[in-house]
């Protein structure tokens, strides 16, 4: 396929543009999809305001990496797919040979192959993407909620890490997208779960997800009020924080029970550092771990758990936006008015 096709093009932190390019071409291993749906995310947020090193390395670039779509040319030597699939998938691959792939640990592949261009008519697919990492979409799940696999697939990383047991008690700090599959996912596993933010809305949110308590973290001080909250005032047995600020990152430590297990999910700036107190830590004997990016496993199960119903894909869509209208819509989520915008090109 060839000709021209719309899509929002980064050329610095701020200066994102709505304009005609080529379409991309894709090779011999490579899949062209034509985007049906592709959804905001906080990352992108963070690429439109400060940029991104590993995902955009040259300028101007397509950017976005949430959606789903329908093939529509496919590489000669393609087997798994045809014209006309609806697919969706991961915004990477693993090399599967690298040190820390040969360690299990894929999700920290030194070779990751990362895939760009959500917000655009069209996007390649690269080859080790469609081997490992991409699939057809199951009958009767929408484009808006596919397009969540990968979010979903984080978020599962996450908790599959973090071992929570029925009766558990969790707090989430941070009510966002990731937050709110965090609350959904705990409370799948059997857990009691607390949702903390700054906003009265995302809160209200939680709640539908399956948040049993809230606290508003500008009301009190919210290590003691979640402390209240729990049996005999030791705190949660696990904490699990998705917002990305070193002083959270302290909080959630303070806030678990004794040997409990604290999951800091959510990625700070470079150069940020965070304090805690050696003796709570030691004595108390804390757990604290930190979870990054997804699996192959996990972007699988992610769309199983969409197209069965069991995490509900269309309760994070706030609304959508055609494709003209990104910037707003990833400005509507820097306010926090709405969970996530579905862009339809």
């Amino acid at each position: 396929m060839n000709g021209k096709m719309r899509a929002m093009m980064f050329y610095a932190p701020g200066d994102v543009r709505f304009e005609e390019t080529d379409i991309p071409r894709p090779n011999d291993d490579e899949i062209l999809v034509k985007v049906r749906a592709a959804t905001t995310c906080g990352t992108d947020l963070k690429t439109y305001r400060r940029g991104h090193p590993s995902i955009i390395k040259t300028v101007p670039s397509t950017f976005g990496h949430e959606f789903s779509g329908e093939v529509v040319e496919v590489g000669k030597n393609v087997q798994k797919f045809q014209v006309g699939d609806r697919v969706v998938g991961a915004n990477s691959a693993p090399c599967f040979h690298c040190y820390n792939c040969r360690q299990g640990m894929y999700s920290l592949c030194e070779n990751l192959e990362f895939l760009n261009g959500a917000y655009s008519e069209y996007v390649v697919v690269p080859k080790q993407i469609v081997k490992h990492n991409y699939y057809k979409i199951p009958e009767g799940l929408d484009y808006r909620e596919a397009a969540l696999v990968e979010p979903l697939a984080c978020a599962l990383h996450g908790i599959e890490r973090t071992p929570i047991r029925v009766g558990d008690t969790v707090a989430v700090i941070g009510a966002g997208p990731i937050g709110l599959m965090f609350v959904k996912l705990a409370t799948l596993k059997g857990a009691t779960v607390i949702s903390v933010d700054l906003s009265d809305y995302r809160l209200e949110e939680a709640k539908k997800f399956g948040a049993r308590l809230t606290v508003n973290a500008e009301k009190g001080n919210t290590v003691e009020v979640v402390k209240g909250m729990t049996e005999e005032g030791k705190g949660p047995d696990v904490v699990i924080e998705a917002t990305g600020f070193p002083e959270v990152w302290e909080q959630a430590v303070n806030m678990v029970r004794p040997g409990g297990i604290v999951n800091l999910f959510g990625g700070t700036k470079k150069d940020t550092n965070f304090n805690i107190d050696c003796q709570w830590f030691h004595y108390a004997e804390i757990t604290v771990k930190a979870v990054f990016h997804h699996t192959p496993y996990h972007i699988k199960k992610a769309l199983e758990l969409l197209s069965t119903g069991q995490v509900d894909g269309s309760m994070f869509i706030s609304g959508e936006y055609p494709l003209e209208q990104t910037l707003e819509a990833l400005e509507r989520i820097g306010r926090q008015e709405g969970i996530k915008y579905a862009i339809i090109p």
